[in-house]
């Protein structure tokens, strides 16, 4: 229990906040929520949400096409899988320490130290919000590439949970010590949607989480960040007013 309080106490100091869902978010969330994607709204399918689990989740830019690209299951969303890969130093809890696949680097390592001017080795998943997107793999699984649609390393997302609105930056990739999947995040923005019971090990498995990517070069935040954050909430705060200004283009 002692623990328990110790880390409540230490998150609290954080001032781990979130933004309100804009109507028109909101509105795009509730269609797509029960939708489906098909033809050439659909970018690229063939990926799962969970180990065991049926290959029906897709890459999809239905009524967005040009504007964001989003994660869209059988008429529903994704889960969301914790990341704790990239900086593992800890200066809050342990709970990246459950993980059991967790990798020493993230996929952007060298743009994120050519981004922080070589102040930061890499994103650390106990402070940056990032999101796992895209699929790279050599053994003929299905992969998909952001970038093939105009989507920057490091540029700012949207991630919708529950009431809440929660910016990362697409910070890694899903790799090939698996199925291809979808729905991760740093454990970071995790606790800010669902609160300090995630870990390295233990996500939110309900498929109610809308992941929406923005392509262009405008969606990159760039020395506008606050790379060196010493929290979620300061990062949080340096890439808000972008992400607030992105999801404008959500209709």
């Amino acid at each position: 229990m002692k623990a328990t309080l110790t880390l409540l106490v230490l998150l609290a100091a954080r001032g781990i906040s979130a933004v309100s869902v804009p109507t028109n978010v909101r509105n795009f969330y509730n269609r797509v929520k029960t939708g489906t994607c098909t033809g050439s709204d659909k970018l690229k399918g063939g990926f799962y949400d969970e180990d065991g689990g049926q290959a029906q989740w897709s890459y999809c830019q239905k009524s967005v096409a040009g504007k964001a690209i989003f994660i869209q299951g059988p008429s529903t969303l994704a889960n969301m899988d914790i990341d704790c890969d990239g900086d593992l130093s800890d200066p809050v809890d342990g709970r990246c320490g459950s993980s059991t696949d967790t990798q020493g680097e993230t996929r952007w390592k060298d743009e994120v130290q050519a981004a922080s001017n070589h102040q930061i080795s890499d994103l650390n998943a106990n402070i940056h919000s990032y999101v796992v997107f895209g699929n790279e793999r050599a053994d003929g699984g299905a992969t998909f590439d952001p970038t093939d649609y105009g989507v920057k390393p490091l540029s700012v997302m949207a991630v919708v949970c529950g009431d809440k609105l929660i910016y990362g930056v697409w910070g890694d990739t899903n790799g090939d010590d698996g199925p291809p999947l979808v729905g991760e995040a740093s454990l970071s923005l995790a606790t800010a949607c669902f609160g300090t019971g995630v870990n390295g090990n233990n996500g939110h498995d309900e498929t109610d989480v809308l992941y929406i990517a923005f392509p262009g070069d405008d969606a990159v935040p760039g020395s506008s960040a606050d790379w060196t954050a010493q929290n979620f909430q300061q990062f949080e705060d340096s890439i808000t007013a972008l992400g607030n200004r992105l999801v404008q283009r959500i209709s």
